[in-house]
């Protein structure tokens, strides 16, 4: 039942739009078909019309996976919240996607290249029940609906480390899941393999992508924003850094979800097809290791 998808990150970045921003929507949902996906998540150059995003897919065979959503919950309410969401879940139903990617990102920094990693936001410990209360009546409103919202820990946001992770997941009810994201994990100092096994299930869904460790390794000595480490290099498809994507699907027995290659590079240094192939049969081979596929 697991399906391997893309996202549009590795051609066209999303924070960075001058990334990648000559690249047709045509040409990345061309090459991620070549590459053997089977579906995509939403970038900034998708169409956010039920008909028009399902005809820009058609021709290519893709099936819309997800897409990401800022959230703002430490400064609204859930039903603000819910409010602000609306349109982004109606297009969600609309493709059949049954998983949304939610963050919180109103104090968030990695969007910002002139604030290094070390100033990202810390939560107090007395304020996560707060936030997480709020973040389960979202999802427990969009599980009603079909929609299971899934929680992309992030580097330079409030949910970055193990310990944030563990403090979301006790804070939350049992509609929010968790997106495993293995190139997250691994840069903020946790074993993507252990995470999968502490809170497999709350896993939904799950991104793969690699780590460049010299890369990584000067980010964090000098401090750098998460944007220039992007830059840089840090992040890389599946098989082409330190994370051993075997291991972590062996932790994950009997998952059925997405599995998305995410890793957003310069593609300027880092043609996207010839990393989007290595990424997909990365993935192909580390679920058969696993015992997740034929």
């Amino acid at each position: 039942m697991i399906r391997i998808g893309a996202n549009p990150i590795g051609w066209s970045n999303d924070d960075m739009r001058e990334i990648g921003g000559a690249t047709p929507l045509e040409v990345c949902l061309a090459e991620a078909k070549e590459a053997g996906f089977e579906g995509m998540e939403l970038g900034h150059k998708f169409p956010r019309e039920p008909e028009a995003l399902k005809a820009a897919l058609a021709p290519f065979g893709m099936a819309c996976i997800s897409g990401w959503y800022s959230a703002e919950l430490l400064k609204r309410d859930a039903a603000a919240e819910l409010a602000a969401l609306r349109p982004h879940l109606d297009l969600l139903k609309a493709m059949g996607s049954n998983v949304l990617v939610f963050a919180e990102t109103s104090n968030a920094i990695h969007g910002n290249r002139d604030l290094p990693l070390s100033a990202r936001p810390v939560l107090a410990p007395g304020a996560w029940a707060q936030f997480g209360a709020r973040m389960t009546a979202v999802a427990d409103e969009t599980l009603k609906q079909g929609v299971r919202l899934v929680y992309h820990h992030h580097m330079g946001t409030i949910v970055q480390s193990r310990d944030d992770i563990d403090a979301l997941m006790a804070a939350t009810g049992p509609s929010v899941g968790l997106l495993l994201d293995t190139g997250h994990a691994t840069w903020a100092g946790t074993d993507p393999a252990g995470l999968a096994r502490d809170y497999r299930s709350r896993i939904f869904h799950v991104h793969t992508k690699d780590v460049r460790p010299d890369v990584r390794a000067r980010s964090d000595k000098e401090d750098w924003s998460f944007l220039d480490s992007v830059l840089a290099g840090v992040y890389t498809v599946p098989g082409d850094g330190m994370v051993d994507f075997a291991t972590v699907f062996k932790a994950l027995p009997g998952y059925d979800g997405w599995v998305v290659v995410e890793a957003e590079q310069d593609p300027e240094k880092a043609p996207p097809l010839a990393y989007a192939k290595k990424g997909y049969a990365e993935v192909v081979r580390a679920l058969r290791v696993a015992g997740l596929r034929s």
